[in-house]
């Protein structure tokens, strides 16, 4: 049986250092077949954090405005291929944000929900432990060979000081994120 918690959603302001190299596809490919399991489960296709989650390359450094779009068609490719590996969903409700990820590779006392700058939600996992000695901070430099990210623009109504986390760990490790929207102001309602 697994166990349910909350984790704690941090709050920053932009670091130019973090993320400040870009994962290109060419490098991506080269890492990927040079990868160890660990690193091919975490950024396999269908995973929160895979370049390719969407269809086509896309930094998952970069933030990307993922509640403009609904899951079932941008996520129809990862969802219709033969692995059907897609453990990705995000919704909203009348009240929130949802996104519900399967976190594989990723141990639960690494993964990190930040909201950076009131703007992104930060969904990051460091995969290697070990890091080179005067390497401060893993996210610096090639981030990719030390964990992962998604980063996720959040909408203008999200009420992002209100964010919660949850992991739950059994057989896989499940992430859940909600956002809060901002009530409409009872005038602007017709």
């Amino acid at each position: 049986m697994g166990s349910y918690k909350q984790l704690e959603v941090q709050f920053e302001e932009p670091n130019p250092k973090k993320w400040c190299v870009p994962l290109k596809e060419d490098v991506f490919v080269a890492f990927m077949n040079k990868g160890n399991f660990i690193t091919h489960k975490a950024l396999c296709e269908g995973s929160l954090f895979s370049p390719l989650l969407f269809g086509k390359f896309f930094d998952p450094s970069d933030a990307f405005p993922l509640w403009e779009f609904d899951s079932d068609v941008l996520l129809s490719n990862a969802r219709s291929s033969n692995n059907n590996q897609c453990t990705v969903d995000w919704a909203q409700t009348e009240t929130d944000y949802v996104l519900k990820a399967e976190i594989p590779g990723v141990g639960k006392g690494v993964i990190r929900v930040t909201i950076e700058d009131e703007k992104v939600l930060e969904v990051s996992g460091q995969l290697r432990l070990k890091i080179e000695a005067g390497v401060k901070d893993w996210r610096a430099g090639n981030w990719w060979e030390h964990g992962c990210v998604r980063r996720i623009e959040l909408p203008e109504n999200a009420d992002w000081k209100k964010t919660e986390a949850f992991l739950s760990t059994g057989d896989h490790t499940l992430l859940e994120v909600k956002i809060p929207k901002i009530p409409p102001n009872i005038s602007d309602v017709p």
